[in-house]
């Protein structure tokens, strides 16, 4: 279907571009929520006669969201989840997570605005987009932590996921070093310390079976 876009919209065009997209797209999105117009003869006449006006209207708009995003632009979230030893959240953080956190830090933000690709899953810094208008985005950070402290220790730059990982790490190298075995040996072959203990013994052994 063409259409005429109303606004800018990622991907397709700016406002009075003519764009063919799938019906579908323009009859469940575009259409209902007023971002385009069906591209007809009647459409295009009304579109240019009143291009001025749209184009004002939508330059103020803008302007306002970039006023908006100057207060929203970086803001962090803490969000306290439970998560397993490897950083695995026990569920995830949405979209209303994002709306609820910045609606505590005094931001009143949409749902439709808030741009997740996928649910947040691990603990750590995510960015997060923010659209406050079609042409005018924003990021902030979701701080995705299992306590305060853990959260306290991403804000300043620590990573905490590679840090308990280099942690796990140094445990199985202390464990390995522990029951290290020389590599010098041959397959099967007894090392001389449990030689020497082993010989040992079996001179402790003679000298009481002697005295018997």
């Amino acid at each position: 279907m063409d259409i005429i876009l109303l606004q800018r919209i990622e991907k397709l065009g700016t406002i009075g571009d003519v764009v063919t997209v799938k019906d579908g797209y323009a009859r469940n999105f575009l259409l209902p929520q007023k971002k385009a117009l069906r591209a007809n003869e009647a459409n295009k006449k009304v579109f240019e006669a009143n291009r001025e006006r749209l184009e004002k209207e939508n330059a103020e708009r803008r302007t306002e969201a970039e006023k908006a995003g100057t207060k929203v632009d970086g803001v962090e979230i803490v969000l306290i989840r439970a998560a397993s030893n490897t950083g695995q959240l026990y569920g995830s953080v949405n979209v209303r997570d994002i709306v609820n956190g910045l609606a505590d830090k005094g931001h009143e933000i949409d749902k439709k605005q808030v741009i997740m690709g996928n649910p947040i899953k691990t603990i750590g810094m995510h960015d997060v987009r923010v659209d406050l208008h079609p042409e005018v985005s924003v990021t902030i950070k979701a701080n995705v932590a299992r306590s305060d402290d853990e959260a306290e220790l991403q804000s300043q730059g620590v990573d905490v996921l590679a840090q308990m990982f280099e942690e796990e790490q140094a445990e199985i190298e202390e464990m390995a070093k522990a029951n290290a075995v020389d590599p010098t040996l041959e397959p099967g072959e007894i090392p001389a310390d449990m030689l020497e203990d082993t010989a040992d013994a079996d001179a402790s052994d003679s000298e009481e079976t002697t005295e018997g």
